[in-house]
This record gives structure tokens, sequence and C-alpha cells, in this order.
């Protein structure tokens, strides 16, 4: 037996929650991972996994377990980077996620540009609107929009979004412009929701955060369709900025109540401590910053300039 296979094995095997899922993530045969987690169980002489029809569930031998062998395979694979040559010179492969929407539009083309610069760095950039736990996927970079929570985690600001509201100039030439978020009641609206309802938007006024509900004439389920149906005239709109940046610069969306949109949200690079930072991620962090601070800077200017 393999302990090592059989410890990445049964990891994967806890983290996707069933022995079949391991099996999908590392591609090897059902029955090979079940053989590997028995045998594992045999070598210790311990039960670490109950299996059910839904799930695994781990005993505490597993959970005490699990705990050691997620920090044998991290150094383990430290130390393979380290032979590799990994803190010699940038090379290896990097996992990186972001929203899908922010993701798409202002890191991808980044990263095309960091590969060209790095040719033996090659990058997994994962897009989920999810928040992915980093220490257990193993992502070595994660854009994040929005308050972080106290963590363990290494932060970088590179800038911040808000929320934009918006319009087309022949949706406002035929109903005019709203002065005042109250004023939102006589207007067309478009909510950004699926099966729930989400028809309250947040406004500030003074110090005071309060919701305004609105009518909505269209409501569509991704921020893409949001977008399309506010350059079309449905109604007004409530989209975050990079969202609505591309029409605004064009001209088909004109934004308003620039004064009562709630505070800025932060955007961060964020990666777990290393004791010793790979050169992969050192020239990643360091190449992207500043160019996605240029970008996100350069969204607020367009949409100031635009209320303006």
């Amino acid at each position: 037996m393999d302990r090592f296979e059989a410890m990445r094995t049964l990891v994967a095997a806890v983290d996707g929650g069933s022995l079949s899922a391991a099996s999908r993530s590392l591609n090897v045969p059902l029955p090979t991972v079940s053989r590997r987690v028995s045998d594992l169980e045999a070598f210790l002489g311990s039960q670490l996994v109950v299996r059910t029809s839904r799930k695994l569930l781990l005993t505490e031998a597993g959970t005490a377990y699990i705990a050691s062998a997620r920090r044998v395979l991290e150094e383990l694979s430290e130390a393979e980077r380290a032979a590799s040559g990994e803190y010699r010179a940038p090379r290896g492969e990097l996992l990186v996620t972001a929203p899908i929407a922010f993701g798409t539009l202002n890191v991808a083309p980044i990263v095309h540009d960091f590969l060209a610069a790095y040719p033996d760095v090659t990058v997994r950039l994962v897009l989920s609107d999810s928040v992915i736990d980093l220490v257990e996927s193993h992502v070595d970079v994660a854009v994040r929009i929005g308050r972080l929570p106290d963590s363990a985690l290494v932060a970088r600001r590179v800038g911040e979004i808000r929320w934009v509201i918006c319009g087309s100039p022949d949706y406002f030439e035929r109903r005019g412009r709203p002065e005042t978020p109250d004023a939102l009641a006589e207007h067309d609206c478009i909510a950004f929701e699926g099966l729930q309802r989400y028809r309250e938007w947040p406004f500030v006024e003074g110090n005071t955060l309060r919701q305004v509900t609105i009518n909505p004439r269209f409501s569509v389920s991704t921020a893409e369709g949001v977008v399309a149906g506010a350059i079309a005239g449905v109604g007004i709109a409530r989209v975050l900025s990079y969202q609505a940046a591309a029409s605004i610069r064009a001209g088909l969306l004109l934004p308003i109540l620039a004064d009562w949109t709630p505070p800025a949200l932060p955007v961060h690079l964020v990666h777990a401590p290393h004791q010793q930072q790979p050169l992969k991620l050192r020239a990643f962090l360091d190449f992207v910053a500043p160019r996605l601070q240029k970008r996100v800077l350069s969204i607020s200017q367009d949409i100031a300039s635009a209320a303006g």
C-alpha cells in the first residue's frame, strides 16, 4: 500500500463527500478508491469513515487522522516544489479563482499576459461566484470582492468597486431621471433575482443605510441579463460597476443617484501564508496586482466621469 496515495484518496473522498467524488476528482476507478481507503483503515486498525447511501461521514478517529494527513500532504507538496526548483525560478502550476464576470472581464486578460511573460508557469483559472476554501481546495490565489472576514489569509488590496444605478438614454428621455431614491417608485426597474425575490435596493442618506422597494418590470437571474435589459430601455438597473462599465463607456447606459449609493466594496488578492513563498506565486502577485489595480481604477474613473 502506498500510504501517500491512500492519504490523498481519503482527503479527496472527504472533500468531495463520497468515494465516487474522489474517483472523479482523481480520475481513478471507484473500486481502486474504495480499496485504498479500506487498506488504510486495515493498516491503522481503525475505522476512519462511515459509508452511507448518500455521503461519507468521518469517525472520531477519522477526524483526527484527516487533519494530520492534510499537514503531511502539504509538507510533502512543499518538499516536492522545493526539489523541483520552484523556489529558485518561477515555474509550476498556479490555481487561481475569481468571480465569474469580474474574472472574465478583468482577471483573464491579465493572466494571458502573465503566461506570455512566464513561459514556465501554467495557470488554472477557476471562475465561480461561490467562496472557495483556499486551503482545502489548494488554491494559490483568489480574487475576492467585498469585506474580508478575519482569518490567517494574506490579502493585498487592489482597489474597490461600487454598485451603480443606471438606465439607457432612451429610457430617461421617455420617463425622466429620478433625482432621489424614493422617486424610483414611479419608474420601471430591473431586478437581479432568480427563484427568490430581491426587490429592495439599499441607499445611504446621511449616515443612515435604508432600503427602497422597487417595482420590477423585468427580473432576470444574471448580471448580463440585467445590463442587456437596461440597454434595451426596459427600465433602471442596479449592477456592480465592472458589470456596467463597458456600456457606460460606450454611452449605452447612464449612471444616476451616485450620491446615494452605499460604500464601495474592496477588491483583494488573497492567498494562504507561506514560510517560503514560491517564486511562481510571488511573480504572479507582483505581475497581476498593479495591472488589476489599474483596471479597477479605470472603471471607477469612467463611471465617475459619466455621472459628472
